[in-house]
């Protein structure tokens, strides 16, 4: 797996790269943007150029941006809706100037409307924001598992089957699987079995070949707690066994993962470091035998022939 973090770019953008190296990372995932803040400046030329060339300076590899926080696109009010989508559109531009390959958001919360009438209008926005950016050919749009917190939906693995089924443009969305969020969400990933039978189940309901990324996190909550709340690698509720396997398991060796634990920057070094001295420890009846998929730039790996489902298949 190549390995970063969620890396600051406080002072100008081009210093994400550099705060990368720092770490040892491969790869990093930044906000291109104050994430707390409707309104964005465009990015300039100037910007996208000192930005590309400190990613080529520091070697980092794939860039995943971390959409605002503040988008819903599975708000029930149309006003809302509308909204979040603008912003959302305005995020694949600027990561299509910024050269990021990879643009991750949090699908939404229904709000009282129900999980289906959210994932309808969620991929209604997301079909709707692929389309209108036929510049951005090379953005991946990357949809993060969610920790099922309130009324958010993206918990299930059929959530996110069905989101991929109704937006189609398959070469142009992915999944990321956040450790954490699945765990509370209440999917068995510390176990030996658990762990096999949690991605038997995802590739049955989702297919392994749209999983582009991870978010590696340990949990503050246990099991099915149902809430969003990251811990340190090997100090959480998961336990650091888990990240072991995932660095032996062939079929993401070549899928970037991202560290948003509260460890800090030295803290992410350091678990840079154990996650890669954990390769070949894993226990060997955890080992997986099916042989990787081909990737794709940007991490991302191939999707199944034919490049958009129909709708409603």
């Amino acid at each position: 797996m190549l390995l970063g973090a969620h890396v600051s770019v406080a002072g100008g953008l081009e210093n994400g790269p550099v705060e990368g190296r720092s770490i040892g990372a491969d790869v990093i995932q930044v906000f291109t943007r104050n994430q707390r803040q409707w309104a964005a400046k465009p990015v300039t030329d100037e910007e996208a150029v000192t930005f590309r060339d400190s990613l080529a300076k520091q070697s980092i590899g794939a860039v995943m941006s971390h959409a605002s926080y503040l988008l819903n696109l599975c708000a029930p009010d149309p006003a809302a809706r509308r909204k979040s989508a603008a912003a959302f559109k305005a995020e694949i531009e600027r990561c299509a100037k910024l050269g990021v390959t990879l643009v991750n958001f949090h699908p939404g919360a229904h709000l009282g409307s129900g999980e289906a009438a959210a994932i309808a209008a969620g991929a209604e926005v997301l079909r709707e924001a692929i389309e209108e950016t036929p510049d951005a050919t090379h953005v991946k749009l990357v949809l993060e598992n969610t920790a099922g917190q309130g009324s958010c939906v993206g918990h299930r693995f059929e959530h996110l089957g069905e989101f991929l089924e109704k937006v189609g443009y398959l070469e142009r969305i992915g999944i990321c699987l956040d450790t954490q969020h699945s765990f509370a969400a209440g999917y068995d990933l510390k176990s030996e079995a658990g762990y096999a039978d949690v991605f038997a189940e995802f590739d049955a309901k989702v297919g392994l070949q749209h999983l582009v990324a991870f978010h590696l996190n340990d949990s503050k909550v246990a099991h099915g707690g149902r809430v969003d709340r990251h811990e340190c690698l090997g100090k959480g509720t998961l336990g650091f066994e888990l990240f072991a396997r995932l660095m032996n398991d062939p079929r993401f060796a070549a899928l970037p993962g991202f560290l948003e634990t509260p460890a800090g920057v030295a803290g992410w070094k350091r678990e840079i470091e154990q996650l890669r001295a954990a390769v070949m420890v894993a226990p060997a009846s955890a080992a997986v035998t099916r042989a990787p998929k081909a990737a794709r730039a940007g991490g991302a790996p191939a999707p199944r022939s034919g490049s958009r489902r129909a709708k409603g298949a």
